[in-house]
C-alpha cells in the first residue's frame, strides 16, 4: 500500500491525505493515535489518526510526513493550548511521536515550516490569556475521559438576530469593506440604499512595514466617503480581514499578507501588533461611539450567506450551521455556528496539507508558479491548489500556451509578471478562455473543484460540520461556467457536498439587492462588502 503511494508521489501525480487515512483506518495492522486537543477556548475535541506500518526507510519518510501533516491540518484549523497524543507505547510509535515537538519547533521563539502554525496558535493564546501550545504524551493504559460533543443550539434566533441587524442598517450611513490579497472592495448605504461601490487595487505583501498595509486602507476608506458622503462619517464600519481574527483584533500573521513585514521587520511582533490594533485606527473615521467590527474574510462568507438566507425563506437551515469559502486571491473558510458565533481558531484551510504526493514539483523553489509549495510555509499545502496560484500551475501544467504573455522566466523559475502586476488579469484570461470552451482552461477550474472536494474531505474530518452545503464566494464564482466546472470536479470526490454560488440568487437583503443591480457577478465578487457593512450591526 505505501510503496503504490511512494510511486504515485515519484510520478509527479498527488497522493491525498484524505485517501491515506481511509486506507490507513481499514488496515488491522495500523497503529491508532488519539490526538486530543485542548481548544484556546478551553474545550477538547478528539481526532484519530491512524498510522499504517512500514520496515522500510522510504515507508518510514511518508508515514512521518503523513503523521505531521496530519498535526498540522489539526493546528491549522483550531490552534489549541495543547495536544495531548494517546497511543501505545511500542517502539515503532514512539520513535514517530517524539519527534513532533521538534519538527514543529514547539520551545523556539521563531519558527517556520510545520511551526508556523505553533506560532499562529501561540497569538490566539496570548489573546485570550491562555497559556503557549505544547505536546504531551499518554500511554493509552492511562485512561482519560473523552470529551462531550460539541453542539450549539439555534436557528429561529439567530434568523431574528440577522434581521435586526438588516433593520438597523436602513437608518444611517454604513461602510463595509473587503480585504483581499490583490483588492480592496467597498460599499456604502445609506439608509438602507446602495450608495456607493469601488475597489482598490493593491499587493500588501509587498509592505515592510505595518503602516504600509493601514495606510492606503483608511485612505481609500476617507476617500470613498469624501466623494459619496462628504461631511459625513459613517454610523458602522465593518471588515473582512484576510487573517485569523479573534474578537474584532487581528492575531494571526502568518499569511501571504505579511510575508515582507515578517521578512524585514527587526521585531516582527512588535510591527505586526501595529496590525492586530486596526479596530481602533479605523475609529478615527466614524462617528463617535460607531461600531467597528473586524472578522476573517472566510467568517464574513458565511456570515454573508446566513444574512441573505435569513431573508431569502431559509432560516430552517441556519439550525445546521453555514460554512462559505472564498475562491480568489487564495481560499478562505468560515463558519457560522447555529448560535450566531465563529469559533475562535484559525480556520485557515488554505495551508492544509492535503498532497503527500507530487515530489518533483516540490523539488522546485516555492516562488516558481510551477510549484506546489506555499510561499508562506514552504510546505506543500492548500494554496497551490486552491485559487489562483492553482490556476496559474495548471495552466502550465496542461497548455503553457494559456499563460503567454503573462509569465516571465527569471533563471530556471517561471513567474507571473509582477510589473505590472498580471495576477488578476491572467486569472480573467483563464476564465474567459474557459467560457469559451477551451479544453485545457476547463480542465483547469474542474481540477480546482477536485481539489475543493479534497478540501471538504479534510473538512469533515477537522470539523465535522452540520452540513453538508459550501457557499462559495470570490472572483471565480463570477463565471456561471467556471462554477459549474468547479462543481463538477468536486462532486467527482465528495459526492455529499453540494456547492452553492454566491450570485445574484443570494440577494435578499435591500443592500445586497442594490448590488445585485450593479451587473452578473457583482454579488460573486462584492458581496462579502455588504456582509462587512451588515456585520458592523450583528
Amino acid at each position: 500500500m505505501i510503496q503504490s503511494w511512494l510511486d504515485t508521489a515519484a510520478r509527479d501525480e498527488p497522493v491525498w491525505i484524505g485517501d491515506v487515512r481511509k486506507a490507513a483506518g481499514q488496515d488491522p495492522n495500523a497503529v491508532r493515535i488519539i490526538a486530543r486537543l485542548l481548544r484556546s477556548d478551553g474545550g477538547t475535541v478528539d481526532f484519530t489518526v491512524p498510522i499504517p506500518r512500514t520496515e522500510t526507510v522510504e515507508g518510514l519518510h511518508f508515514v512521518w510526513e503523513y503523521l505531521r501533516a496530519s498535526v498540522f491540518n489539526i493546528l491549522a484549523v483550531h490552534g489549541g493550548q495543547a495536544l495531548r497524543l494517546i497511543y501505545d507505547w511500542d517502539m515503532y510509535t514512539v520513535g514517530l511521536v517524539r519527534m513532533l515537538p521538534g519538527a514543529f519547533q514547539v520551545i523556539q521563539e521563531r519558527r517556520s515550516g510545520y511551526g508556523k502554525a505553533v506560532s499562529v496558535a501561540n497569538r490566539i493564546n496570548r489573546a485570550l490569556g491562555g497559556r503557549a501550545f505544547n505536546i504531551i504524551y499518554t500511554d493509552k493504559q492511562h485512561r482519560f475521559p473523552a470529551p462531550e460533543p460539541h453542539s450549539l443550539e439555534g436557528g429561529a434566533e439567530l434568523a431574528r438576530r440577522l434581521k435586526a441587524a438588516a433593520e438597523r442598517a436602513e437608518r444611517g450611513l454604513y461602510c463595509g469593506v473587503d480585504v483581499g490579497g490583490t483588492d480592496v472592495k467597498l460599499v456604502l448605504a445609506r439608509d438602507g440604499n446602495l450608495l456607493d461601490v469601488r475597489v482598490l487595487d493593491w499587493d500588501p505583501s509587498q509592505s515592510p512595514t505595518a503602516e504600509g498595509i493601514i495606510r492606503p486602507l483608511m485612505a481609500f476608506i476617507r476617500g470613498a466617503l469624501d466623494e459619496a458622503a462628504p461631511g459625513q462619517k459613517p454610523d458602522g464600519l465593518g471588515v473582512s480581514f484576510p487573517d485569523v481574527v479573534i474578537r474584532d483584533r487581528i492575531v494571526g500573521g502568518e499569511t501571504p499578507k505579511t510575508k515582507s513585514m515578517r521578512e524585514h521587520a527587526a521585531d516582527y511582533e512588535a510591527e505586526f501588533s501595529k496590525l492586530t490594533g486596526l479596530k481602533d485606527t479605523l475609529a478615527a473615521l466614524c462617528a463617535p461611539g460607531a461600531p467597528v467590527r473586524i472578522i476573517n474574510d472566510g467568517h464574513m462568507a458565511a456570515f454573508t450567506a446566513a444574512m441573505e438566507m435569513a431573508h431569502g425563506g431559509r432560516e430552517g437551515e441556519l439550525a445546521r450551521g453555514v460554512i462559505a469559502h472564498t475562491l480568489g486571491t487564495d481560499l478562505g473558510t468560515g463558519w457560522l455556528e447555529p448560535d450566531g458565533s465563529v469559533p475562535e481558531g484559525p480556520m485557515e484551510l488554505y495551508d492544509l496539507l492535503l498532497d503527500l504526493g507530487s515530489v518533483p514539483s516540490r523539488a522546485l523553489d516555492s516562488t516558481d508558479l510551477r510549484s506546489v509549495r506555499n510561499e508562506n510555509s514552504g510546505l506543500p499545502g492548500a494554496r497551490r491548489y486552491m485559487g489562483q496560484a492553482a490556476a496559474f500551475r495548471l495552466a502550465w501544467a496542461l497548455d503553457p500556451s494559456l499563460l503567454d504573455g503573462y509569465v516571465v522566466r527569471e533563471g530556471e523559475s517561471v513567474r507571473i509578471r509582477a510589473w505590472p502586476d498580471m495576477r488578476k488579469p491572467c486569472l480573467e484570461h483563464l476564465m474567459q478562455k474557459a467560457e469559451e470552451g477551451h479544453p485545457a482552461a476547463r480542465e483547469v477550474f474542474r481540477r480546482i473543484g477536485t481539489h475543493l472536494g479534497q478540501v471538504c474531505r479534510e473538512e469533515d474530518w477537522l470539523l465535522r460540520p452540520g452540513t453538508d452545503i459550501r457557499w462559495l464566494f470570490g472572483r471565480f464564482v463570477k463565471s456561471p461556467a467556471c462554477f459549474d466546472l468547479l462543481r463538477e470536479g468536486c462532486a467527482s470526490v465528495a459526492p455529499h457536498i453540494r456547492l452553492e454560488a454566491a450570485d445574484e440568487g443570494l440577494a435578499n437583503t435591500p443592500v445586497m439587492k442594490g448590488l445585485a443591480r450593479q451587473g452578473a457577478g457583482a454579488v460573486a465578487q462584492y458581496g462579502q462588502a455588504v456582509g462587512a457593512l451588515y456585520y458592523a450591526l450583528f
